[in-house]
C-alpha cells in the first residue's frame, strides 16, 4: 500500500493551529445526521435506539455471552431505567433481546431498576443483584432469578417475593446505597457482596453476608473506605494475576485467597481502582496505595469511560470488563440521532507484571472485524515537523497499532515537580506546543485540509539525575480541533504510562469508530477513550496520519493499520438493526 510523505510549513502550522471557525454548522447538520447516522458506531456495542448507561450483570452461560445494561425504551435521554439485555455467542456480534426488568414494585423498584450484578449459585444457576428505587425514592437491594434455565437466551426474568433483601437502614444515606458487585462465597460457604455508599460525606464499599443468598446481614466493617472520596458508585471487587486464568473468583482452593485483588470504583466522573490483599477468612482488605493518594491515581481509564463492570469468561479463562461511554454533544443532539451512549470494546484485564498497575486489552475477537489487507510501515524516520497520511483504509472505523522509538532522549525537557496532573500538563502542553522529544503520535479523524483532527501522542520529559527513574512517558488525547462545532465537549485527557523508553518501545493501539477513539498506551498500561463529533471528517471524509511536531527525530519502528467491518447487530426476532 502506498504512503505518501508530506513536508508542508501550511500542514504543520494546521497541525498546531487549524483554521479557525467560529460556532460552524452546515446547513444540513441536522438532516444528515437523521438520514446517514455519522456518529453511530460500527463495532461497538448500542441498542438500536435510545438511552444507554451502565454495563449490568455481563456473563457467560451455557454458550452464550450476556450483556444487561441500563436502559430507557421510551427516550434517548436518562430516565424510565430498565435492564436492556442482548446477548452474543462472540462478543462481537450481538442479538437484541426484550427487556429483562422493568419497575414494577412499589415496595422495591418502582422508581427504576438500577445497576447491579450476576452471580452464579450452587448448580450454576445465574441471579441477579439489583439496585431499586423504591415509592420513597430510597435505593433498596433487590434479587431477580430466571424464569426459565432451559431457555437458552434467558429472556424472562421473576423478582423474589422477598425483595427488597437489603435497605439504607442504621446511619445509610437512604439516597446514596446502591450498585451490588458480583458475590463471592469464602471457604466458610458464605456469601459475600459489597455495596457502593456514602457515609458523613465519605465513600465506602459496605459488606453483607449471607448463607442463602436471601436473608443478608451488614458486617461491621465495610470492606474499604476512604475520607477522601464521595459516593462510591458501581464497586467491582475481583482477584488479578498476570494471566487471565487468575481473574476467577469462585475461591474453591485456598490459595485462591493470597492472589492480589482490585477493588475499582467510580466517583468524579471516573473508574479508580486500588490493589490490595484480601484475606478470605478475616474479609480484610490491605491496600498498596489508597483512593486519591498524592502521586498515586489508578484509573482504568483516563478519557470518557465510567460505571464499569466486568466479569470472569470461565470460556476463554479470562476477565473482562466493559465501561459506559457517554456523549459529549447535547441533549438536543440526542433526540436528532436518536439514541446516545455507547459501551467501550471489551477489554481483558490482567495484572502487569511489576504488579503495580492493571493492563487492559481488545478482547482477541476483534481481529474477526479486520479486513483481509493490512497497511504496514517498518523501520521509518520522522524528521521533527513531519507527517504521513496512511492511505489504503477506512480512516473513520480503524484499529491501528504503532510503536515508536527515540534515541535522543537526553535531549528531552527536564520535567518539573510540579507536573503531577497529567490531564492539566496535556491541556498546558497540548498539540500546538512544539517539545524537544514529542509530540509524536496519531491524528485520527482528520478532514483533509486538518481543520478537523483528534491527536493521540506522546511527550518524554526527562527527570533529575538524583531520582531513580529517569525519563517519563506523558500521553494525550487532545480534542480541541476534533470538530468545527464549539458547542461539544472537548475535554483535553492525559495519562502517565509506566514504562522505561530508554529500554522499551512506546506503544499505541487506537480503535476508531465513527464517534469513538480508544486508545491504549504502553500495551495497555494506561488507556484513553474520546468522544468525537466531525462536521468534514466522517465516513469517507476522515484521514489517518502518524506525525513528529517536536524537534528531534522519533522511528516508526512498526505501523500496522486494518479497516474494520461491521459487527452485526440484529433483534432475536431477526431484524437487522445496525
Amino acid at each position: 500500500m502506498s504512503l505518501i510523505w508530506v513536508f508542508s510549513l501550511i500542514v504543520l502550522t494546521s497541525i498546531s493551529h487549524g483554521i479557525e471557525a467560529s460556532n460552524l454548522r452546515h446547513k444540513n447538520h441536522e438532516w444528515l445526521v437523521k438520514r446517514n447516522q455519522p456518529y453511530r458506531t460500527g463495532y461497538h456495542f448500542q441498542p438500536p435506539k435510545n438511552w444507554m448507561n451502565d454495563p449490568n450483570g455481563p456473563m457467560y452461560f451455557n454458550g452464550v455471552y450476556h450483556l444487561f445494561y441500563q436502559y430507557n425504551p421510551y427516550s434517548p435521554l436518562w430516565g424510565n431505567i430498565t435492564w436492556g439485555h442482548s446477548i452474543s455467542y462472540d462478543l462481537i456480534d450481538w442479538i437484541h433481546l426484550d427487556i429483562a426488568l422493568t419497575p414494577t414494585d412499589s415496595n422495591s423498584d418502582i422508581n427504576g431498576c438500577w445497576s447491579g450484578s450476576i452471580t452464579f449459585l450452587q448448580g450454576n444457576k445465574p441471579t441477579i443483584l439489583y439496585t431499586g428505587k423504591d415509592f420513597q425514592n430510597h435505593e433498596v437491594q433487590n434479587l431477580a432469578l430466571p424464569e426459565n434455565l432451559s431457555d437458552p437466551f434467558l429472556r424472562e426474568w421473576t423478582k423474589s417475593p422477598l425483595n427488597p433483601l437489603m435497605t439504607p437502614i442504621n446511619g445509610i444515606e437512604p439516597l446514596l446505597f446502591r450498585d451490588p458487585t458480583t458475590a463471592w462465597r469464602g471457604l466458610d460457604n458464605i456469601w459475600r457482596v459489597i455495596i457502593g455508599a456514602e457515609i458523613d460525606g465519605n465513600g465506602l464499599a459496605i459488606m453483607y453476608k449471607s448463607g442463602d443468598f436471601m436473608h443478608w446481614t451488614r458486617s461491621k466493617a465495610p470492606l474499604h473506605s476512604s475520607n477522601k472520596t464521595i459516593m462510591w458508585e458501581c464497586p467491582d471487587f475481583f482477584p488479578v494475576g498476570i494471566k487471565g486464568s487468575d481473574g476467577d473468583n469462585s475461591y474453591s482452593n485456598e490459595d485462591q485467597y493470597e492472589k492480589k485483588h482490585a477493588l475499582k470504583v467510580s466517583f468524579h466522573s471516573h473508574d479508580y481502582y486500588v490493589l490490595g490483599q484480601y484475606s478470605i477468612e478475616t474479609d480484610e482488605f490491605k491496600v498498596e496505595t489508597d483512593f486519591m493518594d498524592e502521586g498515586f491515581d489508578l484509573r482504568l481509564d483516563y478519557g470518557k469511560f465510567y460505571a464499569s463492570k466486568s466479569f470472569y469468561d470461565s470460556e476463554k479463562k479470562r476477565r473482562v470488563v466493559w465501561g459506559w461511554v457517554n456523549e459529549s454533544d447535547s441533549d438536543a443532539d440526542a433526540f436528532i440521532k436518536g439514541w446516545s451512549g455507547l459501551q467501550s470494546f471489551p477489554r481483558t484485564i490482567v495484572l502487569s507484571e511489576s504488579g503495580k498497575q492493571l493492563l487492559q486489552w481488545p478482547i482477541e475477537e476483534i481481529k474477526k472485524l479486520r479486513s483481509d489487507e493490512k497497511v504496514s510501515l517498518e523501520n521509518k524516520m520522522l524528521r521533527g515537523d513531519s507527517i504521513i497520511e496512511i492511505f489504503g483504509i477506512t480512516a473513520s472505523q480503524a484499529d491501528v497499532e504503532v510503536s515508536f522509538e527515540v534515541s535522543e532522549l537526553e535531549e528531552a525537557e527536564l520535567m518539573d515537580s510540579s507536573w503531577v496532573d497529567p490531564q492539566l500538563l496535556c491541556d498546558g502542553k497540548n498539540l500546538s506546543v512544539r517539545g524537544k522529544v514529542g509530540a509524536f503520535g496519531l491524528l485520527v479523524l482528520a478532514s483533509d485540509n486538518l481543520t478537523e483532527q483528534t491527536a493521540i501522542f506522546f511527550r518524554i520529559f526527562k527527570t533529575d539525575k538524583s531520582e531513580k527513574k529517569k525519563y517519563v512517558v506523558l500521553m494525550c488525547s487532545d480534542q480541541s480541533k476534533s470538530s468545527l462545532r464549539n458547542d461539544l465537549d472537548k475535554t483535553t485527557y492525559g495519562a502517565f504510562v509506566d514504562l522505561d523508553p530508554l529500554h522499551e518501545k512506546i506503544t499505541l493501539r487506537t480503535l476508531i469508530d465513527h464517534s469513538i477513539v480508544e486508545s491504549f498506551g504502553g500495551e495497555g498500561r494506561s488507556v484513553i477513550t474520546t468522544r468525537v463529533y466531525p462536521l468534514l471528517a466522517i465516513n469517507k471524509g476522515a484521514h489517518l496520519y502518524v506525525f513528529n511536531n517536536g524537534t528531534k527525530s522519533v522511528k516508526i519502528s512498526k505501523l500496522n493499520a486494518w479497516s474494520m467491518n461491521n459487527a452485526k447487530f440484529v433483534s432475536w426476532k431477526g431484524e437487522e438493526n445496525q
